[in-house]
């Protein structure tokens, strides 16, 4: 998953220092960088690994913008 992930964001341009604002839950808004994310992800059990690999592959083959749904896990994260 860790070489998908890397692959995916190199092939995007994408800044793996990017930072998402979202709400939290209790703590109002969160400052998330993608890398957070990404370790989210590689920490995951490996069937929630295979899901979200399925969905960015889904994405990207139908040019959509991976970055909307790093945002969607980012609020997954927040507090």
């Amino acid at each position: 998953m860790k070489k998908y992930l890397n692959q995916l964001i190199e092939e995007k341009g994408i800044d793996r220092c990017y930072t998402f604002e979202v709400e939290g839950k209790d703590w109002g808004v969160n400052y998330i960088p993608l890398e957070v994310v990404i370790e989210h992800i590689l920490i995951a059990p490996r069937n929630q690994q295979k899901q979200i690999r399925n969905t960015l592959v889904k994405i990207d083959f139908k040019n959509g913008d991976v970055l909307h749904f790093f945002n969607y896990l980012a609020k997954a994260i927040a507090k």
